[in-house]
């Protein structure tokens, strides 16, 4: 555990606090990946979280079934071609999730100090006494004393809403648990979380493959989440499935850590995965809560060296019902930022919240904030040494490019790529200036048909931090044969004046490849 890679930008001075934010044509160099849901899936409501720095959008399968998530989907297409705001899809999992059985969605007050009996008999009525549960291995999993969370969705912290029961007695299947504090269930999931213990549920469910080999491969997405990772061979069996559905061989499995036995083989489930989410829901409760900081630090530093995207859960948990997030939570939504997190997932706030838009806005504008005082030339000098040498060539390059981007301070990098993972390679480094990723697609073949690749490579640079794709017209190629590729280069180039990153006299790094060299280049812009 490193203590000196979270250090302020020094000096701060107290005019600049004082000072209104600045728009610019990205809110911010996080992303932010929001989940579509009954408050936020019509038309209206997507075309203004695009436009207000959305820019993944996620489907959880926990709730809703296909046909509402295409709507929603469909929908968020016709908000894309309005705003003409680029956004990925991230399909979320439900995985080894043990659920309570609430068939009649009717509200449930527990007190503290009753009895309530978990059951695997899901044919009985869910009430104050009994809660039907989706797992039948219950009983055989935990013992007296065990701790056990059920909570609408993931767990809020709130003693009004989650409810904590303290294992009794187990009597046959059934499991009868004292309720250690009063709280009202209301809404139509509630979720089960045995605290530190091993539930012997499949990480890709049958319901999780069937939604994958039907939605999935019908609306090619972008990012699977997926739900309880515990092991480096749950990412494989997931690839697996994966490459045997077409286009799906392409999209990006982010792991999601949401208990101890994730965060045991982190490093090897880090090696696996293409990204990884951090569920502070459920790892608030499998861990100590004085513990949970540290594994968001540890996890996010990781994650940063490897060059893979670490994604936030939980942040602002209070918008979901106001307007304006705790001073804690916009504090928890800053240190996200300067520990080095690619992006923030809403859940709740955007899914079933009261202000989807504002949610997003307001997280937009603490993660710009924390952004200038992220110690860049800091996180540089840490990158470069645990790279060491002799560097590869791609590296190299990327890390040049980053470091006159920084010495002639450059308003923008313009990285030429056709598979992407140059442009990632210069956010590694965290670029204080935004990173135009030009995805220049490439026609192949699988011998039935020809098609272009690029569209995935650009939308999945949506959950990089600093990077902003780019699909370029497939006739330019992403290597020239000199040391121009004019026409492309000014399509970015307009694209960033017209943007307004770019003005007149500024110096722009451009990053591409020049027959079999990759060439960094600094132009200083004219009138």
């Amino acid at each position: 555990m490193h203590s000196n890679h979270l250090l302020l930008e020094e000096p701060i001075r107290m005019a600049t606090i004082l000072e209104p934010s600045k728009a610019s044509f990205f809110p911010a160099m996080t992303k932010i990946v929001g989940t579509l849901g009954p408050r936020s899936r019509s038309v209206q409501v997507i075309s203004s979280c695009l436009k207000t720095g959305m820019s993944v959008a996620r489907f959880d399968f926990s709730w809703g079934d296909a046909d509402s998530h295409q709507e929603t989907l469909e929908n968020l297409k016709t908000a894309i071609k309005s705003t003409t705001k680029l956004c990925a899809v991230m399909l979320d999992t439900v995985g080894a999730e043990m659920q309570v059985v609430n068939k009649r969605e009717t509200s449930i007050t527990l007190k503290a100090e009753d009895k309530v009996i978990l059951t695997p008999d899901q044919g009985q009525e869910a009430t104050s006494a009994v809660l039907p549960i989706n797992f039948a291995g219950l009983a055989k999993a935990v013992k007296e004393g065990d701790t056990i969370f059920v909570g609408q969705y993931l767990f809020t912290g709130s003693e009004t809403t989650s409810v904590w029961l303290e294992v009794d007695e187990v009597k046959g299947d059934d499991v009868v648990c004292v309720i250690k504090n009063s709280a009202t269930l209301a809404g139509s999931l509630f979720t089960l979380h045995a605290s530190q213990i091993r539930i012997d549920l499949p990480t890709l469910s049958e319901k999780d493959k069937e939604v994958i080999s039907t939605w999935g491969v019908k609306n090619k997405i972008d990012f699977l989440s997926l739900s309880y990772t515990r092991h480096a061979e749950d990412v494989r069996e997931a690839r697996d499935f994966l490459s045997k559905h077409g286009d799906l061989s392409q999209t990006q499995i982010f792991a999601k850590i949401e208990n101890v036995e994730g965060l045991t083989h982190f490093d090897e489930i880090l090696q696996e995965a293409d990204g990884i989410i951090l569920s502070r829901g459920n790892l608030g409760i499998d861990l100590p809560p004085e513990k949970v900081f540290l594994f968001q630090k540890s996890a996010v530093y990781k994650c940063n060296i490897a060059g893979k995207p670490a994604v936030v859960t939980r942040v602002v948990d209070s918008m979901t019902d106001n307007l304006r997030p705790t001073r804690a939570e916009a504090t928890d939504v800053a240190n996200a930022v300067l520990d080095g997190c690619d992006a923030i997932l809403l859940g709740a706030e955007t899914l079933r919240g009261l202000y989807p838009v504002e949610t997003i806005s307001t997280v937009g504008k603490i993660c710009a904030e924390a952004e200038k005082v992220f110690n860049q030339d800091q996180y540089f000098k840490r990158t470069v040494k645990f790279v060491g040498e002799p560097m590869s060539h791609l590296e190299s390059i990327a890390s040049s490019a980053v470091r006159a981007a920084l010495k002639v301070k450059a308003s923008v990098i313009i990285c030429f790529t056709s598979s992407g993972r140059a442009a990632r390679l210069i956010a590694k480094y965290r670029p204080t200036m935004p990173v135009l990723s030009v995805v220049i697609p490439r026609l192949k073949t699988n011998q039935l048909k020809w098609s272009f690749s690029g569209a995935f490579e650009a939308r999945q640079s949506l959950v990089v931090r600093g990077l902003f794709p780019l699909l370029a017209d497939p006739r330019h190629p992403a290597e020239s044969t000199n040391a121009t590729n004019e026409s492309v280069l000014k399509v970015a180039l307009d694209h960033g004046k017209a943007s307004g990153v770019i003005k007149s006299h500024d110096r722009v790094v451009v990053c591409q490849k020049v027959g079999d060299a990759s060439v960094v280049k600094i132009i200083e812009l004219e009138d």
